[in-house]
């Protein structure tokens, strides 16, 4: 008897604890898929799976610096400005006499290349007739190349009839880079970009893209006018897009 009223009190009290601990339970259940998602890479449009930004950047300063790494690199600069100088110039001009020939690029464009380290394709434009052509980097190389930022391009709206990049994959928020090409272009100026889309981007990319419908959704002011594939430097696919030209409301 004594026994049975021992276990009486013990049993009141596990059951009060249980009732007590369920609200916790609930709770830690309910933030489980949340846990879980933080650690996969962030999708910069929820409804495409073909834009992925990488993990690990726990601050715009922290990506900056990732990148600076490469690009102050003396290793790399040290070829860049040797033994790679003249073969990508010569590959770049290839790239923009195409476009020449398809009308969308000529002698009289004012170019931008975004990204352009130390100015391979500034030194192609300007070599094939495109003389009013400057790049952008976070590290400048004059006079090629002057500091900029590709998320914050330091210039004025409507500036370019031609833009050029090949470091989309580089771009932590995608979104940005597309809208300052947008905003810095001219209507009716052109964008080029060489992307990796077979391939996966180096150590330094900042994003993966799995197919050119991420980009096509975010141009939002410009229509795609070509795509095929290239041999660019790690990069295989080349997207053209097109500014649409400002609507005239007859008054």
């Amino acid at each position: 008897m004594k026994a049975t009223q021992s276990k009486t009190p013990i049993l009141k009290y596990f059951l009060i604890s249980l009732i007590l601990s369920l609200p916790l339970l609930l709770l830690l259940t309910s933030l489980q898929p949340h846990l879980h998602r933080r650690h996969h890479p962030t999708v910069t449009d929820p409804t495409s799976a073909d834009l992925k930004i990488r993990p690990g950047y726990s601050s715009y300063e922290t990506y900056l610096q990732r990148q600076l790494n490469k690009t102050l690199n003396p290793k790399l600069r040290q070829i860049w400005t040797t033994r790679d100088w003249d073969r990508k110039i010569q590959v770049f001009a290839k790239f923009f006499d195409e476009l020449k020939r398809k009308n969308l690029l000529s002698n009289q464009s004012k170019a931008l290349c975004i990204g352009a380290r130390v100015g391979q394709e500034v030194e192609a434009l300007k070599r094939i007739g495109v003389n009013d052509s400057v790049g952008i980097d976070l590290v400048p190389y004059p006079p090629l190349v002057i500091k900029g930022d590709f998320h914050k391009q330091p210039f004025d709206d409507e500036t370019f009839d031609f833009e050029f990049s090949n470091v989309f994959d580089h771009a932590l928020y995608p979104n940005k880079f597309v809208r300052e090409i947008e905003r810095t272009l001219k209507p009716g100026g052109v964008c080029v970009l060489h992307v990796a889309i077979s391939r996966r981007g180096d150590k330094y990319s900042a994003n993966d893209l799995y197919s050119s419908k991420p980009l096509v959704k975010m141009f939002k002011k410009s229509e795609m006018v070509d795509v095929r594939k290239v041999d660019g430097f790690g990069l295989d696919t080349e997207v053209v897009f097109r500014k649409k030209e400002k609507i005239q409301i007859q008054g």
